[in-house]
């Protein structure tokens, strides 16, 4: 189908060239040419106004010897996509012909509204122009992706990101997630999105316990906490999410900063502490939603200076557990977040010792649940104390699988830039510092 599809562009590149080449012929022999279209119509009648029009030259070169060369590229463009097949000229093609038919519509728009007469020869280029972007638009679907995305990338590095770095991080990932949510109310905003970000390939899909993944790209526990992106995130080329990490009561998040940028490092600072409102608020939330691709919900214990040892810690996770289990919410799956290193409260609790984990996971066998559970896991533990948690987990056949990892604790690592480390006082590190260490894990 495609490459009939080729050869019919490459068709209407032709055409495109003879009637670029015969308005050319005319502007330079000063020839008026017989397109009355419709003498009842007055203002359709007139070619020779609109060739001979102020508008009709640009930057000294006459619009019909661009339009000449601009089609004849295109139609060398089509040839090379359509023998060659590589991705250059296919993004090529398509970034031509949306920049032809931007340009024909503002010509048709000087014809109409401005100069009041139409060219039947330079309204036929036009609708040459549309009739490629429509075709290509079609049917070149990853490439005209691949173009929005190159454009939009280029407008972020160099425009929005140099203005979002003048703001407080946790600003822009308040308003951030905020817009989010917005757009994912209403479906005709989430197709316009995905009209241009929403990539799927067969190749990609993966089949897991029984859950369907679109693709391997999801968005981790940590940054949509209250779960605002859940109906937005499948339309901008997402394969799965994981919402939180939720708790049994709410949070109001640690001490400011919660979040801090080491640029040199790539490195995000992140210190909210398990901020979200609760569990009761998250499954009202939820509840009532459907969703395009998996969604994962992370649990850990309140950041509360209330659980003051490690059983009533134990009770918490609990109690946020069941009430999940009883709600309706179409999760796929959970995760269990063990590995937090921001929780100020209750620092001397901790899930790592065999004794502590067994307790825990011995808690939560009881309340049998059937969706798959995954725990989250630490970076900066040894291989020998990975394993000996591994081991532990390997009890219980409710855990079907580890997240690797959490967030960097070591501040000695080496892609930490010593300087920048010096303003962050608390908190982890996501982003480069993490990638070594996870890819070991595993």
């Amino acid at each position: 189908m495609k490459r009939k599809l080729f050869f019919i562009l490459l068709l209407l590149g032709v055409v495109g060239v003879m009637d670029s080449s015969y308005l050319a012929y005319e502007h330079y022999t000063n020839l008026i040419l017989p397109c009355t279209i419709n003498h009842l119509v007055p203002f359709l009648s007139d070619c020779g106004l609109v060739l001979r029009s102020k508008y009709a030259i640009l930057f000294g070169i006459p619009l019909a010897v661009l339009g000449l060369i601009h089609y004849t590229v295109l139609t060398l463009v089509i040839g090379l996509a359509l023998t060659s097949r590589k991705k250059i000229w296919l993004s090529w093609l398509f970034l031509q012909v949306l920049i032809g038919a931007v340009f024909s519509m503002y010509f048709m728009y000087l014809q109409i509204v401005v100069i009041k007469n139409i060219c039947i020869y330079c309204t036929l280029s036009a609708l040459n122009s549309f009739a490629l972007f429509m075709l290509s638009n079609f049917w070149l679907v990853n490439e005209r992706k691949a173009v929005a995305v190159y454009f939009m990338s280029i407008v972020y590095r160099y425009v929005i990101k140099r203005i979002f770095f003048l703001i407080n991080p946790e600003l822009i990932h308040k308003c951030m997630l905020a817009y989010g949510e917005f757009l994912g109310k209403f479906p005709w905003k989430k197709r316009i999105v995905g009209f241009f970000l929403y990539y799927g390939n067969p190749h990609l899909r993966q089949k897991i316990l029984d859950i369907e993944f679109p693709n391997p790209v999801g968005l981790a526990a940590g940054f949509d906490y209250n779960a605002q992106l859940t109906q937005v995130l499948s339309s901008i080329g997402f394969g799965f999410q994981t919402v939180g990490t939720i708790t049994n009561m709410p949070y109001g998040g640690n001490p400011k900063p919660m979040l801090g940028r080491l640029p040199k490092s790539k490195a995000l600072m992140v210190n909210k502490g398990f901020k979200n409102f609760g569990v009761k608020y998250i499954v009202e939330k939820l509840q009532p939603l459907s969703y395009l691709i998996p969604l994962g919900i992370s649990v850990g214990r309140t950041n509360s200076p209330d659980l003051k040892n490690q059983g009533q810690s134990v009770e918490d996770i609990v109690k946020a557990f069941e009430k999940l289990e009883k709600s309706n919410i179409q999760n796929a799956y959970y995760e269990l977040n063990i590995s937090c290193p921001n929780l100020i409260h209750g620092k001397d609790i901790s899930f790592y010792p065999s004794k502590n984990l067994l307790e825990l996971l011995g808690a939560l066998k009881k309340l049998n649940i059937k969706k798959p559970v995954f725990v989250k896991m630490p970076i900066e533990k040894s291989n020998k104390e990975t394993l000996k948690i591994l081991q532990v987990m390997g009890n219980f056949t409710f855990i079907r699988g580890v997240v690797i990892g959490n967030l960097q604790k070591d501040r000695t690592d080496p892609s930490l830039d010593r300087e920048e480390i010096k303003k962050w006082k608390m908190g982890g590190f996501s982003g480069k510092p993490c990638e070594q260490r996870s890819n070991e894990l595993v």
